[in-house]
């Protein structure tokens, strides 16, 4: 065996054992060739069927409040800063809402998650989503996430008490990095936001964008940092530019870069749910199937915030073919 199969063999023998590797296991990690790639692969699909078994996490999401958001974020289309091509709409009638999350649990999906384009909700705007959601309870009976930016104490409480199982908030990029995407906020608020969900007793699903020109080592910045977080789920988008906004002429990830991310966010999460979300159709193509079988073990089916995706029934067939289950 080369130093490299040594290296993954070693800390996927070491994650199995119950232990954490190191940051600079991680680094060595993550910048094996592209020869080891698929060792590597091979280890963190190991690592995902014996710690979290054969299932796939699928959820679909709804877009309830699209556009003008007042945040500057360059990867996002649904910033008010950019002059970006998409519509945009209020928070939409509880209706739409419920019938979106009957739809999604008569395809067969487990999860139904709430996000909105804003800052935060006003005091306002939270009650009208603990409306829908005890409407969703009631009528529909599907598992209820949310996404609702900036949160305070008070509101995870409630979302935890109305049966929200989980709170997204992604970290969105590195520490080091953040600054060059975002500057009408901080890191260190969306750290806060996050230590609210967790307090609050809420599942934390907290991850990020990789691709929008961020190096390597930033990328493994993330991954330590979500880490450090012990999110219940980590959602990683992989950039899709978007017309108007800052990022829209950003190079584009390779596929092996994408696989070798996803798997080494799983030898430092092993238990985490860990997803592939926005842009797994544009980068992977007819290759989701691979990081499915290294490292991640859930997807967002049906479509994004801003850009269409699978249809539940492509994804399901995609996980049985592959002998996984939803």
């Amino acid at each position: 065996m080369t130093s490299e199969t040594d290296l993954i063999i070693s800390c996927r023998d070491k994650v199995l054992a119950g232990h954490r590797i190191s940051e600079e296991e991680a680094q060595k990690l993550i910048s094996v060739s592209d020869d080891s790639l698929q060792i590597l692969s091979d280890a963190a699909n190991e690592i995902t069927r014996k710690l979290c078994g054969d299932v796939v996490d699928v959820e679909s999401l709804i877009n309830a409040k699209k556009g003008k958001c007042q945040e500057d974020c360059s990867f996002c289309s649904q910033s008010a800063f950019y002059k970006t091509e998409i519509d945009t709409y209020k928070l939409l009638p509880p209706e739409t809402i419920v019938q979106n999350a009957l739809l999604a649990k008569e395809d067969g999906v487990k999860s139904f998650c709430l996000v909105c384009a804003w800052r935060g909700p006003t005091e306002k705007d939270f009650e009208q989503i603990s409306t829908i959601i005890k409407k969703i309870n009631d009528e529909v009976g599907i598992e209820v996430n949310c996404s609702l930016g900036f949160i305070n104490q008070d509101m995870a409480i409630e979302l935890k008490k109305l049966g929200v199982k989980r709170y997204n908030h992604n970290l969105e990029s590195s520490r080091s990095f953040f600054s060059k995407i975002c500057t009408t906020h901080s890191y260190d608020d969306r750290m806060q936001t996050n230590l609210i969900v967790k307090n609050a007793g809420l599942e934390l699903c907290c991850g990020g964008i990789i691709g929008m020109g961020e190096t390597r080592m930033q990328r493994l910045e993330l991954g330590l940092d979500l880490a450090g977080l012990n999110p219940e789920e980590c959602p990683i988008n992989i950039l899709v530019p978007q017309k108007g906004t800052p990022l829209e002429i950003q190079t584009k990830l390779s596929i092996s870069e994408i696989l070798r991310t996803i798997a080494v966010f799983r030898f430092l999460m092993p238990r985490t749910i860990l997803k592939i979300a926005g842009g797994r159709e544009v980068y992977l193509a007819n290759d989701q199937e691979k990081v499915l079988l290294g490292g991640a073990n859930g997807i967002i089916t049906g479509g994004y915030l801003t850009i269409g995706g699978n249809s539940p029934s492509e994804d399901f067939q995609m996980i049985s073919k592959i002998g996984l289950e939803a």
